[in-house]
């Protein structure tokens, strides 16, 4: 007669085996699930056909509420843009330069820059540099210098305009040289001053990022009514057409409450796509890439992904 300890013992292995495998399989847990979640969205976006705008699109990328992932949205929208075969020019107008870190280029003080741009010493298309991750993606740098821009501008003329003209220019320029850019992606700093206006003249679409946590609407109003403004006096054809919600995270309520909070007031405008908290979307700044080369399998990068497949197919 067989002991049954000794049974009992040899199954052991075996039910350890299958939790794993259920655990790999994702029905066990929901970071299992997530995982499953995440591969099938990347066998999908793998082949995916990113459609080519008609004209180039034009996005400020701003919130004057910091910390809300605008910069690391900025970059990641543009490289994952250029992941999916598009030209794209990314404009770094925020002084401390985080844009110009993620996408690799110079920006030590004394580079040609933005800040000599909007200061109108030099075209725009002589301080933009490639990318070195991408074939497709351009850059206009900021540097330290553009910490005065602020205070120089104010005497000069044409002030508001300032970008605009530089980009009419540029693609123009492009055009020439027989590259024609799809999405030009503006970063501005966290603030509504003469920099950020200057985005506002020269875009054609807003790109509002908003954190998923509490306060996540605060201060909105107040870039709305600068938004609004600018439409009446400076640029009528400038529209916010996508919000992104950022830092989130679905096992809260909180997170969910704002979500459903946000999409209430945008329901046409809020992206389906959420961008989830991820450690990989920390990490790659200091690495001088974005979280879709530094990570391209991360949640953080599928997430990034799907959500530019999703603007791309929106109409303009």
């Amino acid at each position: 007669m067989s002991d049954p300890r000794k049974k009992a013992s040899q199954l052991e292995p075996t039910r350890k085996h299958n939790d794993w495998a259920s655990i790999f399989e994702g029905s066990a847990t929901p970071v299992g699930a997530d995982l499953v979640n995440d591969r099938a969205l990347m066998t999908k976006l793998k082949d995916a056909q990113f459609k080519v705008p008609r004209e180039t699109r034009i996005f400020t990328v701003a919130n004057q509420k910091g910390g809300v992932g605008k910069t690391t949205s900025a970059v990641n929208i543009a490289a994952a843009l250029a992941n999916g075969g598009l030209n794209i020019l990314v404009i770094d107008a925020d002084p401390q330069g985080n844009a110009s870190t993620a996408l690799g280029v110079e920006h030590a003080s004394g580079t040609p820059s933005f800040y000599e741009v909007i200061m109108g010493k030099m075209p725009l298309v002589d301080v933009v540099a490639p990318a070195p991750e991408f074939d497709s993606l351009f850059v206009a740098p900021s540097t330290i210098d553009l910490s005065s821009a602020e205070i120089e501008l104010v005497s000069e003329d044409r002030r508001e305009y300032r970008l605009r003209d530089a980009l009419d220019s540029a693609l123009e320029e492009f055009a020439s040289r027989g590259v024609q850019l799809h999405y030009v992606i503006i970063d501005c700093p966290p603030s509504l001053g003469l920099l950020t206006l200057n985005a506002l003249v020269a875009a054609r679409e807003v790109l509002i990022p908003i954190q998923t946590e509490y306060y996540a609407l605060e201060g909105l109003t107040q870039l709305m009514k600068s938004i609004q403004s600018v439409q009446a006096s400076l640029n009528q054809g400038v529209a916010i057409s996508t919000i992104l919600l950022t830092m989130f995270d679905k096992r809260t309520n909180l997170a969910q409450d704002v979500a459903a909070e946000v999409r209430s007031y945008f329901p046409d405008e809020t992206l389906s796509v959420e961008i989830p908290r991820n450690i990989r979307i920390s990490e790659a700044p200091s690495f001088h890439q974005t979280v879709i080369t530094y990570d391209p399998r991360s949640s953080g990068a599928v997430a990034y992904m799907a959500a530019a497949f999703e603007l791309a197919g929106r109409a303009q």
